[in-house]
């Protein structure tokens, strides 16, 4: 039986690890694809091999790992560039969440993902949750939570879906812009709802 599985996107920012974590403290089993991103390009992974011949030493840290700022650096100011590391990545963070997917035991499972209306994650899923916050407090979160600067978050939302664009492909929505108590309530309400959904999927 293929498991139900339920996509969480968002913006940058928007607070989609909240969220997640309010799920998988109700048992639901999760993969988050920027985790299985980081797992592909891990130390001794061939695909750190690959783009260590692309890139050169640069990019690797002193002990060997990727360097992830120097990549980003290169990536967003070299045109071509973040389409040659997405086609090396892509296909393998799919298979790694393929995996997950696979054998996970809850009643249903996430797939959370910056991207996944973006990339042909989105095939992976029965159901799109989307977490929206205004871009002023995507802007805020981001740089507190990664030391970054506001250039470089608007950056990388100018790689995602407009937040209007990724709204239109919600089945729900998460308003992420209040009091943890309000996500609380709405997250027990939709996980109802999916223990609902997946039940009938089963039976179908």
């Amino acid at each position: 039986m293929k498991k139900w599985v339920l996509g969480i996107t968002g913006g940058i920012g928007s607070g989609k690890s909240t969220i997640v974590r309010l799920f998988t403290n109700r048992g639901i089993g999760a993969i988050d694809a920027d985790f299985a991103a980081r797992l592909v390009v891990s130390k001794g992974k061939p695909a750190l091999d690959q783009i260590h011949d692309h890139f050169g030493a640069k990019i690797l840290l002193p002990d060997g790992n990727l360097d992830r700022a120097a990549l980003r650096k290169i990536i967003f100011n070299t045109p071509g560039q973040r389409q040659w590391l997405e086609q090396l990545l892509h296909p393998l963070i799919r298979q790694e969440i393929v995996n997950f997917l696979n054998n996970v035991s809850s009643p249903y499972a996430i797939l959370v993902s910056p991207l996944l209306i973006e990339t042909n994650q989105i095939q992976l899923v029965n159901h799109i949750l989307v977490i929206d916050a205004p871009e002023t407090l995507q802007v805020e979160r981001s740089i507190a939570r990664d030391h970054c600067t506001e250039e470089q978050v608007k950056a990388i939302m100018q790689t995602q879906l407009p937040r209007n664009e990724r709204l239109q492909y919600a089945q729900d929505i998460i308003y992420n812009d209040g009091s943890v108590n309000n996500l609380v309530t709405e997250v027990d309400r939709l996980h109802q709802h999916y223990l609902t959904l997946s039940q009938q999927k089963y039976h179908e």
